[in-house]
């Protein structure tokens, strides 16, 4: 927007009152928000007028967001049965395969767990014999009916019993049936269960951890996304699929490419919606919780449009001239309210008691217009 120009003494001269009519005004005369030239002085001026176009402008939303991990990226690592941390060499920022081992935990529940699973196993080789030898008997009338229910069910809870065994010694990373009396370890290892880095570490070697403690944090970074905050006057311009640009301030000329995935339904206290991106590529350098700023490509209605040139700003309001098609020697200013811009057009608005239709808004020369009208009322 162009500020009010310095005063050139020509100019005032040019548009100078020169009439003594009191009931008309003089041609060069300015009343209320209206001024009068003469022909030579309209040709001085280079006055140049058009009619008003209907035209959609596209603008850019800036808003600012940070990166953020969906849940489903984000993996906390604990031990189910507890134990002693005795080793581990992750660090914060380390990347890590899946199935990597990250920690060794030593503990006497994890030998009973496995003596219990052994014993429970040996004991079921011989209540699925006694099972087979009363259904054998109770067959041969040798043996009575509840004989033979008794061995069923305890061959039944056997096989329970030894069940819940092994998957507890699946929790803990240990194959049952690799299990043997040779094999016996009071040693347990923590794998990655995802491909990704270490996000924090919380334990220390030979601290003691409970199965609600967690002891390392892990991110997935494939799929991590950018979180904005859009106020809820803008929200309505926004829909899924839309693309927009991303960058940080370090580096404003580095963009990375986005799509809105997701708007959210709720506002927050600064009456803001959360609007979920998606990079169309993955950046290591790219961080949660790094901040960022985005600008997305707002396209507005079909409304009226002018050269940005015609728009006046004085005292703090804008405003456009236009002539009436019968009175081209004379000039209005009315108050627009200016919506987007693009090359060089900005959309306007008036009040819905003025009518544009059948008018030739000025174009160009409307701040010489401006300074000759305020001249005059001076």
């Amino acid at each position: 927007m162009k500020t009010l120009p310095i005063l050139i003494i020509p100019v005032f001269l040019l548009f100078s009152c020169t009439s003594s009519d009191t009931n008309q005004p003089a041609e060069g005369e300015m009343t209320s928000n209206t001024i009068t030239l003469t022909d030579a002085q309209r040709k001085n001026a280079d006055i140049q007028t058009e009619v008003l176009q209907r035209q959609t402008l596209s603008s850019i939303l800036h808003v600012n967001g940070v990166i953020d991990v969906p849940p489903q990226n984000m993996v906390s690592i604990s031990a189910p049965l507890g134990g002693y941390l005795r080793q581990t060499n992750l660090l914060p920022g380390m990347h890590l395969r899946k199935g990597e081992r990250i920690a060794m935990l030593e503990d006497p529940q994890y030998i009973s767990l496995q003596q219990d699973y052994l014993t429970a196993k040996n004991e079921q080789v011989y209540l699925e014999h006694e099972f087979e030898r009363q259904e054998v008997l109770n067959r041969q009338k040798a043996t009575s009916d509840k004989v033979f229910q008794q061995a069923r069910r305890n061959v039944e809870s056997g096989r329970i019993h030894v069940k819940s065994l092994a998957e507890k010694l699946r929790l803990i990373g240990l194959n049952p049936e690799n299990l043997t009396t040779e094999k016996l370890s009071r040693q347990v290892y923590l794998h990655s269960p995802i491909d990704g880095y270490v996000s924090s570490v919380n334990v220390n070697i030979g601290k003691y951890v409970t199965p609600s403690d967690i002891l390392f944090e892990l991110v997935n970074p494939t799929d991590i996304h950018l979180a904005l905050d859009v106020f809820e006057k803008d929200i309505h311009q926004l829909f899924i699929g839309q693309k927009l640009v991303a960058y940080t301030n370090n580096q404003p000329n580095l963009k990375y490419p986005c799509e809105i995935i997701l708007i959210g339904k709720n506002l927050g206290k600064e009456r803001s919606v959360e609007v979920h991106c998606h990079f169309d590529k993955y950046d290591k350098s790219l961080i949660p919780g790094m901040f960022m700023n985005a600008d997305i490509e707002i396209e507005s209605t079909n409304q009226l449009v002018i050269v940005s040139d015609a728009l006046v700003h004085y005292e703090g309001q804008d405003y456009v001239f236009y002539t009436d098609s019968s009175a081209q020697q004379q000039y209005s200013m009315v108050k627009v309210d200016v919506g987007n811009s693009e090359n060089g057009m900005s959309q306007i608005s008036f009040d819905p008691a003025f009518d544009p239709t059948d008018k030739q808004f000025v174009t160009h020369g409307a701040y010489t217009l401006l300074m000759a009208m305020k001249n005059v009322e001076e």
